[in-house]
């Protein structure tokens, strides 16, 4: 997966998934609750991975020439990935999880519009 065309296409190969558009950015979310869990990364190289806390501490600390993050990240559950991993294995199994924790949650909240 070298952009965010060929991540798209495996996420997309992924139960119930669409793509979606993302706080304005293209994303793929999953289509029975509308949550979104890989984004495209405005950090040239990268998508962003919606993940759980401690899975994402794991990855941080494991291997951070693939997952990696910038203060704008810090504290949420989101992890930024980037293309040109060492090992595309371990991101497309991190794409499945992200996909399996998104779908487990509930649908998201309606925003009020001003």
């Amino acid at each position: 997966m070298n952009d965010w065309d060929a991540l798209a296409a495996f996420a997309l190969t992924l139960p119930d998934t669409i793509a979606a558009p993302y706080y304005g950015a293209p994303a793929v979310k999953v289509a029975s609750n509308g949550r979104a869990f890989v984004s495209f990364g405005k950090a040239a190289g990268s998508f962003v991975l919606s993940i759980d806390a401690d899975t994402k501490a794991m990855l941080l600390e494991t291997d951070p020439a693939t997952f990696w993050q910038t203060p704008h990240y810090e504290g949420w559950p989101a992890v930024l990935v980037r293309y040109a991993s060492a090992d595309p294995p371990r991101v497309q199994a991190m794409i499945a999880r992200a996909r399996d924790q998104a779908a487990a949650r509930k649908p998201g909240r309606p925003r009020k519009r001003p």
